[in-house]
């Protein structure tokens, strides 16, 4: 235990070393955690540190799918339903069958041994090209269906892994029960997801606790994920819908408090877990490398390069005819949805990095089949697997930089900021003029209107014209600026006032993003700032003395 303690200890120390020179290289984080995890592995006298693969699967998914469902804007999920699901269903079958199908032909591997490939290797990572994308200002669209591939591609691939394990095992497969179980497990699933956000966020507004709350959050993946995996399902699109529903719903139920400071701790958390993955996984090329030697290491090295190969070329083969030949079959999605320069699908398809998941499944193969005898190739399996997620993340991870600029994408996406920035300037003035339409209506029902005396309401109108001004003038409102403070009679005065004025900002900025008139990220940007007034006021509350003793 002690020995375990001090290896997670040196772990941590290794992901804060590799953190700082990643930012002083421009490097992502990821990346370079697996390159120097490999590099470990080699040192003598490090104790090997093995990947559970259960704790992977049942411990580390579950928790990051969840975080990005939450964080993905559920109207760009919608509208990008069409590709997310040609990459994230189809993509994954079609890349399947080509591995299955290039195993087969050129390593010799029995059908059902290279499908149990192609379903390893054919989910595409988010986590490290998605850290670029957005510091690289990708068009949102683009990062758009590449989270939306990521949350939903696992569990295409994780229910493939289940068909293809059995058939190893000597299971009978039918494609008609197959089709049908798949149908089944996603009804069921987001059937599933549905039921536990709205039970969870529920429960959250009842304890009205920002530290129960929050443990409440970390569990809500948790009672998604496992219940459907035990079951046979994968687990993954329940906790997509549970946290897309919860990022649907959750400002109806969750309290400003626990948002700012849920903020933190999730941020925290997936550093974190995900530095950890990345590390172990580099840490397992040691291991892996000396299962195989002499001419297996030669046939295991070739059988990577030749997948890595078939994988890269199968996501273009895909990609392109998927964005293109719909809209030339359909006038009608033609004219609603006009067809993306080369460029983007040429992006998209060259951000097919495989991660952890692949690895993570390809080390839960089982030792022998359900008949007692070895399991055939799974020191091969697993060598491939790995080889590709290090091609991938590495290879492609670290030249998608120079991709992007050479694209001219970060300009496209540049532009795309400055029209969000115009558009949300628009929406703080829209909030604030509706602050003060608010403000009017209060001081013409002054008498009636508990708290809102007339030197009140003359205060918060004046602040109001302020940060009105000050948003012309300066492009932001100031409304987090330091003011003045005021007297016990004032405060209590105030308060409930202010209250008024940040649920009327929120209601008018809320209504904007339903109506489509500003994006996802625009309304978290205010909402966060909103949620700061709001802790800000309640601070003030809190700390004013009584004075009524």
């Amino acid at each position: 235990m002690i020995a375990t303690i001090q290896i997670l200890i040196l772990l941590l120390v290794v992901i804060a070393a590799v953190a700082v020179l990643a930012q002083r290289l421009d490097i992502p984080a990821v990346i370079l955690l697996v390159v120097v995890g490999v590099a470990l592995t080699f040192l003598p006298g490090l104790p090997a540190v093995q990947l559970n693969p259960d704790a992977v699967l049942l411990l580390v998914l579950p928790p990051v799918i969840y975080s990005t469902a939450v964080a993905m804007s559920w109207s760009e999920f919608c509208f990008n339903l069409r590709p997310i699901t040609l990459l994230a269903v189809a993509g994954v079958l079609f890349t399947t069958a080509a591995v299955a199908l290039a195993a087969h032909g050129l390593l010799g591997l029995p059908w059902s041994v290279g499908f149990l490939l192609g379903a390893i290797v054919s989910p595409p990572d988010a986590v490290a090209p998605l850290a670029i994308a957005r510091r690289m200002h990708l068009p949102r669209r683009i990062v758009a269906v590449l989270e939306g591939e990521g949350l939903a591609n696992d569990a295409t691939a994780l229910v493939l892994y289940r068909f293809a394990v059995a058939a190893v095992g000597g299971e009978v497969f039918s494609l008609g029960h197959a089709l049908g179980t798949f149908v089944a497990i996603v009804v069921a699933e987001i059937g599933w997801g549905m039921a536990v956000g709205w039970l969870m966020l529920r429960l959250r507004r009842w304890v009205r606790n920002p530290r129960i709350e929050i443990l409440l959050s970390v569990l809500t993946p948790f009672f998604a994920y496992w219940p459907p995996e035990r079951l046979g399902g994968s687990g993954v699109l329940a906790t997509v819908t549970a946290g897309l529903y919860i990022s649907w719903n959750g400002l109806r139920f969750i309290s400003a408090a626990t948002r700012l400071q849920g903020i933190f701790f999730w941020d925290f958390l997936n550093y974190l877990i995900e530095g950890l993955v990345f590390l172990l996984t580099g840490l397992q090329a040691h291991a892996l490398l000396s299962a195989v030697k002499g001419d297996e290491l030669r046939r295991s090295l070739l059988a990577g390069a030749a997948v890595s190969v078939v994988i890269i070329v199968t996501r273009f083969l895909w990609v392109f005819p998927t964005t293109y030949l719909p809209r030339w079959l359909s006038s009608a999605l033609a004219r609603r949805d006009p067809a993306p320069p080369w460029q983007w699908p040429f992006a998209i398809a060259f951000t097919g990095v495989r991660g952890i998941v692949s690895l993570a499944a390809a080390l839960a193969i089982p030792l022998v089949t359900a008949d007692g005898g070895a399991f055939p190739d799974r020191d091969l399996i697993l060598f491939v697997a790995f080889a590709v997620v290090l091609v991938t993340l590495v290879g492609q991870g670290l030249t998608l930089p120079a991709l992007i600029r050479r694209l001219g994408l970060g300009v496209a996406g540049r532009r795309e900021q400055r029209a969000e920035r115009a558009q949300e300037l628009a929406a703080r003035g829209l909030a604030i003029a509706a602050a003060m339409e608010r403000l009017g209506a209060l001081a013409q029902a002054a008498g009636s209107t508990p708290g809102a005396s007339p030197e009140a309401l003359a205060r918060l109108q004046a602040r109001e014209r302020d940060r009105l001004q000050h948003l012309e003038a300066h492009g932001r409102d100031g409304s987090n600026e330091e003011r003045p403070a005021s007297d016990p009679d004032r405060a209590q005065s105030e308060h409930a006032l202010e209250q008024q004025l940040i649920d009327t900002e929120r209601e008018t900025v809320n209504g904007l993003y339903r109506r489509g008139e500003i994006n996802d990220e625009t309304r978290r940007r205010i909402e966060r700032e909103l949620d700061l007034r709001e802790a800000q006021l309640a601070n003030r509350e809190a700390e004013a003395p009584d004075v009524g003793v």
